[in-house]
């Protein structure tokens, strides 16, 4: 029996390094990020599902529900960085803000809320990347890691409450992408982790299905 992972953020970065290592172990993929072009083209080189769209879109998220009844897995790894150049939380954006809660907590619990019914029939299993700002007090991260942090608290109530899933908050660690490089600068993004190592790591973890809980792969 073929199982079936929904993985947000998928054109790029580790979404795309991801999708490309579960459908070498044989996985069925549904793919979603906003970039249609770039998530066309990877769905045609995995032979996945694409459904580009904005996760902060409650009809996109109906959408991937549906497109998903049998869930295996759940991947919320779409995520934005928030204001850039970093600023200090003293004159964060608060409008910048409000979106960038959005997306990094709202838009994953509203996933979860949509696809549960799926994952519970299957015994499955959520992963939410997470990030090192969710606790590391890093200068001109405040905005992104405050969101990473409530993701986290979010995942570890969703692993009480869910006791028949697998869940798992990841910290993956720097790596080579785009969105690093918008952070520090492309040269030093560049001496990052291959996101494709990352993503081995990641499918180990699917696979060997430990007790939830929150994982480093730094």
């Amino acid at each position: 029996m073929t199982n079936t992972a929904l993985i947000t953020g998928a054109s790029r970065g580790l979404g795309l390094a991801l999708a490309r290592s579960l459908a070498e172990a044989g996985w069925s993929l549904v793919l979603t990020a906003r970039g249609t072009d770039a998530l066309q083209r990877v769905a045609a080189e995995l032979g996945a599902v694409a459904i580009p769209g904005d996760v902060t879109d409650p009809a996109h998220v109906e959408r991937l529900a549906h497109a998903a009844p049998e869930l295996d897995l759940l991947v919320n790894n779409a995520s934005d960085l928030g204001a850039t150049p970093l600023p200090p939380l003293a004159g964060y954006p608060l409008e910048a803000f409000r979106v960038l809660l959005e997306t990094n907590v709202t838009a994953p619990l509203a996933l979860i809320q949509a696809t549960l019914p799926a994952l519970r029939a299957s015994g499955g299993a959520v992963v939410n990347i997470t990030s090192d700002a969710a606790t590391g007090a890093y200068e001109g991260w405040g905005g992104y890691g405050a969101t990473k942090a409530a993701l986290e608290q979010l995942s570890n109530v969703l692993s009480a409450e869910e006791p028949g899933l697998r869940v798992w908050w990841v910290d993956p660690g720097e790596m080579n992408t785009r969105m690093l490089a918008d952070a520090v600068g492309a040269e030093e993004a560049a001496a990052a982790t291959d996101p494709a190592k990352v993503a081995a790591a990641l499918r180990d973890l699917v696979t060997s299905r430990p007790a939830s809980g929150k994982v480093s792969l730094q």
